[in-house]
């Protein structure tokens, strides 16, 4: 008689990820590598043989909150590896932060270090004896729910904007092969993903650094250029009745090629362009590669081109030697502008951006009212383009159901920054609401940030 031994239970790691869309596609393929080894996941601190906490160093809050749950994670489990662009960061003696606030990491990367976690898993805790590659889907292992997805198509960026250090932690541009992006996107849709949100620093640079060099998909070339990226992906999501969302776009003037896209449905009508001013003067303190009144003729062509489609930026409020006539300007030009989807933040000083050492620093009392001062018009502005859309049937994606009827997302709303559509379930017997699926919804209410409506 044989004795047969046990398998022996895969060795399981805990996942903390933190930060922009960005980062939470670094933690999806950190997941998928970890199974496609034979690892498993934890649900708790407890259950983990080790614990990695994806980490964001972008502004002061998001510092403490990354620090905070590194914090919890060694309290908890006591075995954790760092990586993330808190990781990049360094204190003001030149020395890494993390390793001087919290010494007993295991270990520390930077961001988008696949290859570095890995290695720092395989030291403390290694990979079982024999994977099973067939466990892990084709479409890697998701933290969003299964009907959406982000899809990132580079790295890293080639401005050097004065409030930023996101290049000093990510690098330069480096552009992703289009077929490899192509072939994600096929497999998310298989999947059944029903909306891919394109994400990057800088969307609309794809393929610069690669001087859009020609790629193959389906055996017909394809450049590494964001225009033929995004019709490829526009095509194939009609394949599969899904929608494509633009993150990320600078207004350069190739982005107008896009618009007819959207205006032929074969894109949503959607574009997310960070803005972050609107003064010739400030956008050049700001080192920002456009300027307001170019910006605002764009939007106006882009309506023109395209009147359904929905423009969302973020703005800064209060950067260093922005005067009172400055801001008037930018309060200018969101009338005129009239954003449908709009965040404002109050400037925050990050350590390592050149932007600290400019002269005339406004006060954090001043910077949060006219941070407050943008959000109140804009709350009038994102009233009447809401209101607007009462009496319109809206196609809405479905991102969760419940007695009470759904709640779910039009092509003007992006998950989590955006608003939402609250869904009266329906009279008719035959039709039913389902999590994860589109629905036809009838407009009955607004108000400044959300819809209501009957499917």
């Amino acid at each position: 008689m044989s004795i047969v031994s046990p398998t022996p239970a895969a060795p399981k790691v805990g996942f903390v990820s933190l930060g922009c869309p960005k980062a939470l596609v670094d933690s999806e393929q950190i997941l998928t590598q970890l199974r496609a080894e034979g690892y498993d996941t934890a649900k708790s601190y407890q259950g983990a043989d080790l614990v990695i906490v994806n980490t964001c160093g972008f502004i002061d809050a998001a510092v403490q909150e990354s620090l905070d749950a590194i914090g919890e994670a060694l309290s908890e489990n006591g075995r954790v590896i760092v990586t993330g662009c808190l990781g990049a960061k360094k204190d003001a003696d030149g020395n890494d932060m993390i390793q001087t606030i919290h010494p007993k990491v295991l270990e520390v990367t930077g961001p988008h270090a696949v290859g570095e976690v890995m290695y720092a898993v395989h030291k403390h805790l290694p990979k079982p004896h024999a994977p099973f590659i067939d466990l892990v889907p084709a479409q890697g292992v998701k933290l969003t729910p299964k009907h959406y997805a982000y899809l990132k198509i580079s790295e890293g960026c080639n401005h050097r904007c004065s409030f930023c250090i996101i290049p000093s932690m990510r690098g330069d541009l480096v552009s992703r092969q289009i077929a490899d992006i192509m072939l994600e996107a096929e497999n998310l849709f298989k999947a059944g993903v029903k909306e891919l949100l394109v994400i990057s620093q800088d969307t609309s640079a794809y393929g610069v650094d690669v001087k859009f060099r020609t790629g193959f998909w389906n055996g017909a070339p394809l450049k590494t250029h964001m225009t033929q990226l995004v019709g490829a992906l526009g095509e194939l999501a009609a394949q599969y009745g899904a929608w494509i969302r633009l993150h990320y776009v600078y207004p350069y003037p190739h982005v107008d090629q896009i618009i007819p896209l959207m205006a032929e449905g074969k894109i949503l009508p959607y574009l997310d362009v960070p803005l972050q001013h609107a003064h010739p003067d400030v956008l050049k303190r700001m080192k920002r590669p456009a300027s307001g009144e170019k910006n605002l003729d764009r939007i106006q062509a882009w309506r023109a081109m395209c009147p359904e489609i929905t423009i969302r930026s973020t703005f800064i409020a209060g950067f260093p030697g922005e005067t009172e006539a400055e801001f008037d300007y930018l309060l200018e030009f969101l009338k005129e502008a009239q954003i449908d989807r709009l965040g404002c933040f109050a400037y925050s000083p990050v350590d390592g951006a050149t932007a600290n050492a400019l002269p005339d620093p406004v006060p954090e009392a001043l910077r949060e009212e006219r941070r407050g001062r943008v959000m109140l018009l804009q709350e009038e502005i994102s009233r009447k383009r809401l209101q607007a859309k009462v009496g319109k049937t809206l196609r809405v994606l479905l991102d969760q159901v419940d007695h009470n009827g759904g709640v779910g997302r039009s092509y003007s709303d992006a998950p989590e920054i955006d608003g939402v559509v609250y869904v009266k379930p329906p009279y008719e017997p035959h039709k039913k609401l389902i999590a994860g699926e589109f629905a036809d919804v009838v407009i009955t209410a607004a108000d400044a940030h959300d819809l209501w409506g009957a499917a």
